[in-house]
């Protein structure tokens, strides 16, 4: 069985798109996924700072980038967990 690339319009958790005719590998899709698991980890961190400093009064805003933050981290560590478990199971199987 043939695994294809992944190509044309990709939707990212930060609303941005990719669209090309440009091949995406996966490694370079989980590149960019765990760049954007990051940027939302430092915004959420500055935030929290500039509320902790008193240049945000609006603590809302910080609870949901805070929340983002964590969801987008919690998915990735349960992909993570899923990739794992395939190789694991992989790695059992006799040729």
């Amino acid at each position: 069985m043939r695994v294809e690339s992944v190509s044309g319009d990709i939707g990212y958790a930060n609303g941005k798109t990719v669209n090309s005719n440009k091949t995406l590998s996966f490694s370079d899709t989980m590149k960019k996924q765990l760049e954007d698991v990051n940027e939302l980890q430092i915004q959420s961190e500055k935030a929290s700072e500039a509320l902790a400093l008193g240049d945000l009064d609006n603590i809302h805003e910080v609870m949901i980038k805070t929340e983002e933050a964590k969801l987008a981290l919690e998915m990735t560590v349960q992909i993570r967990n899923k990739v794992v478990e395939a190789y694991q199971e992989i790695m059992k199987m006799q040729i």
